[in-house]
């Protein structure tokens, strides 16, 4: 068996970084790093499953990509897990097995701290009836222009079901 040494006499893994390196001071990344060790800290089960399941989805993306996530990219994979939890909960409670619905809802909980305040009923409107304006939509064959202007301003602060359903109404669809 033969030993790998690099030109200053270190082990290969006590010179190579991590995969990216350390993340970015103040970036979702670090806080969910923070956020684990203080679950591990406090014993919290439930919470630190939930963030290590995000952690590990983080990271099959930024090896799917082939560099560190953006902020923005993160919140991505942030809003896919919470939509994992929303159908599993809605699974758990058709199968009848309330007691693991009550633990995705508490993982959906903490997953939720990482994504951007939802916007409002009005907000949503207001975005409507801007991209309406701005694509002079006015028959239920603009829908899709209109989709594709708010849910681009929208993204990962509004649940897609709920913009579509807004703007067939007001197309009359």
């Amino acid at each position: 068996m033969a030993i790998v040494v690099a030109a200053n006499g270190d082990p290969p893994e006590a010179s190579a970084p991590a995969r990216y390196g350390p993340p970015a001071e103040g970036s979702l990344k670090a806080r969910l790093a923070g956020e684990m060790r203080a679950a591990m800290k406090a014993r919290e089960r439930v919470r630190l499953g939930a963030l290590r399941m995000l952690s590990a989805a983080v990271t099959n993306r930024e090896v799917e990509l082939g560099h560190p996530l953006s902020d923005d990219e993160f919140v991505e994979v942030a809003t896919r897990e919470v939509r994992r939890r929303q159908e599993a909960i809605e699974a758990f409670v058709k199968g009848g097995r309330e007691d693991r619905a009550a633990q995705e809802r508490e993982e959906r909980t903490v997953l939720e701290a990482y994504l951007p305040k939802p916007l409002t009923d009005e907000e949503i409107g207001a975005m409507i009836e801007e991209a309406i304006a701005a694509t002079g939509a006015s028959a239920p064959g603009d829908f899709g222009k209109v989709m594709g202007l708010v849910m681009g301003k929208a993204r990962g602060r509004v649940d897609g079901r709920v913009v579509q359903e807004k703007v067939r109404g007001r197309l009359g669809t």
